[in-house]
């Protein structure tokens, strides 16, 4: 839904850019012009009316209801999509309970913050279906090794999620970065 979002805002500024542009360049004959146009659709739906009223309500009607489907549709996916905030776990003995994606990441957090070289850790939890996405933002020391510190980031994360959470991972994106060098790192 991102991209169909992005997607149409983009075509709405553009359109809107460019109208604007127009009527700043052009007002008097922006105004012109829609004066007209407005007439003209005015003068056609008048015609189409007296020469079938019947089907002109009926025109009326399809195109509202079609009209409210459609955004209602729209609206309703943008607001329900905006994702769960919750995982929900099974046990082993049937129970079940829903996990909050915000104690996911602290617990993350946490438990990533006490490996050796790690500065910071800022995850990012997105529960989708019966799984958890997570994007990690790691600031490390500026003389770690990128690769091993990696691979040792993503074993511990897999190892919370799965083993000790019981939950299933989904997509992980570990971003890495230095921190800062310091001079008193040095000595």
């Amino acid at each position: 839904m991102n991209t169909f979002n992005r997607i149409v805002a983009v075509l709405l500024w553009l359109v809107l850019l460019g109208a604007v542009s127009i009527a700043a360049a052009t007002p008097q004959a922006t105004v012109a012009w829609l004066i007209a146009a407005l007439e003209q659709a005015g003068q056609w739906l008048d015609a189409q009316r007296t020469r079938d009223p019947t089907n002109f309500l009926i025109g009326q009607i399809a195109v509202g209801v079609v009209g409210v489907l459609f955004f209602g549709l729209l609206i309703g996916v943008e607001v329900w999509s905006g994702g769960r905030r919750g995982v929900r776990i099974r046990t082993a003995q049937g129970g079940s309970a829903e996990l909050d994606t915000t104690s996911i990441g602290r617990r993350l957090a946490w438990q990533l913050d006490q490996l050796a070289e790690i500065i910071s850790v800022v995850p990012v939890v997105k529960s989708k279906g019966g799984s958890v996405d997570i994007r990690l933002e790691v600031e490390a020391a500026p003389d770690v090794d990128v690769p091993m510190k990696t691979d040792e980031v993503v074993e511990v994360t897999r190892e919370l999620i799965e083993r000790e959470m019981g939950l299933k991972l989904g997509r992980l994106d570990v971003h890495m970065r230095y921190a800062p060098y310091d001079p008193e790192w040095a000595g």
